[in-house]
Formats: structure tokens, C-alpha cells, sequence
């Protein structure tokens, strides 16, 4: 367990404490620019952004620890699992609040950008550090 702690999972706990503060930072100060001093979703929304924050921390330590050779089908593995938990995670919220009716169609587009994204960066790095 220490290996694997060592290894994989102490970086990915740093990472999500980073991502999960800098999103309550911008949320709140975004909040307080428009002049609001208080969540109006209050805690409920704390729980959803520590949950989407540690699905995209799951889909980024797959990024760092998936060994395929294929870049392109790599990106699509880590792609298709984020996609499914952001849909399950999106139902379940249903069960709680009633969803927008984009809200499928936002998650995914969210995804899918974000996806496109990591992989065209993560691609141009390959190519720089193979010219090097």
C-alpha cells in the first residue's frame, strides 16, 4: 500500500485539494463580484463540485498511470469512463433537484471540450519532447 500511495495516490490527493480550492476561489469570488455573500445552492453545491472535481482528478491520474502506447486510444479509454461517471453523477443529482434541460448535453459538451483539449496539449508535448 505504501508504493502505491507513494507511486500514484499522494499526487493525486494534492492535485484534487489544488483543483478543488482554486474552483471554491473562483466560485466565490465570481459570487462576490456580482455582489451575492452567500451560496444561494448552499452546501449542495460544495458536495457537486467535490465530486465533478474528483472525477476529473480520477480522469487526470488515468492520463499519468494508464500505460497504452497508443496516445490516441489511450485518450479515448480515460474519455469514455469520465464521460459515463459525469452522466451517472448528473442522474443522480436528478434524484435531488430538478435538472436543467441541457444539463446531459452540458455535461457533455464540458467533457468532451475538456477532453479535446488535454489530448491535443498532451500530444504537442509528446511531439516536443520526441524533437528533443
Amino acid at each position: 500500500m505504501k508504493t502505491v500511495w507513494n507511486k500514484w495516490l499522494r499526487h493525486s490527493v494534492f492535485v484534487y485539494c489544488i483543483f478543488y480550492t482554486v474552483a471554491t476561489l473562483v466560485n466565490s469570488v465570481l459570487y462576490l463580484i456580482q455582489g451575492i455573500y452567500e451560496d444561494p445552492s448552499g452546501n449542495w453545491h460544495e458536495i457537486d463540485r467535490a465530486i465533478i472535481t474528483l472525477i476529473v482528478v480520477v480522469a487526470y491520474t488515468l492520463v499519468r498511470n494508464l500505460e497504452i502506447k497508443n496516445y490516441f486510444l489511450k485518450s479515448l479509454m480515460i474519455y469514455i469512463p469520465t464521460l459515463l461517471l459525469s452522466f451517472l453523477y448528473v442522474w443522480i443529482v436528478g434524484f435531488r433537484d430538478t435538472l436543467a434541460e441541457s444539463a446531459y448535453r452540458d455535461m457533455f459538451m464540458t467533457i468532451t471540450v475538456g477532453s479535446v483539449i488535454v489530448t491535443v496539449i498532451g500530444y504537442i508535448v509528446i511531439l516536443i519532447k520526441k524533437k528533443k
